[in-house]
């Protein structure tokens, strides 16, 4: 499973919040190539921003508790929601029992 193999650099969400981005993230490769980038960043924006791949900068404003770095050997990943308003920031990222492939 993808927990044991991910790094996570920066965060600022809920243990509960990381858990299920870290099961999307997994799901996400157990269905697609880790090639296919634009697929897997098109499966994990259900609800959010991603940026996946192996070289790349960022600067993003995100909204309080939507964020997380993460890498799994030299690919890198980045998820969060766009700053939008109050409104907007809960239940962001879909629990992973909710993600159906």
């Amino acid at each position: 499973m993808l927990e044991g193999k991910a790094i996570i650099g920066e965060t600022d969400m809920f243990q509960t919040m990381q858990q299920d981005a870290l099961r999307l993230a997994a799901k996400a490769l157990d269905v697609f190539d880790v090639i296919e980038s634009t697929e897997i960043a098109h499966f994990i924006k259900k609800g959010g921003n991603a940026l996946w791949g192996q070289i790349f900068g960022s600067f993003v404003t995100h909204c309080h508790g939507c964020f997380i770095y993460f890498c799994i050997g030299s690919l890198a990943i980045l998820l969060f929601r766009g700053a939008v308003g109050p409104a907007a920031e809960a239940n962001l990222f879909p629990a992973s029992e909710a993600v159906k492939a």
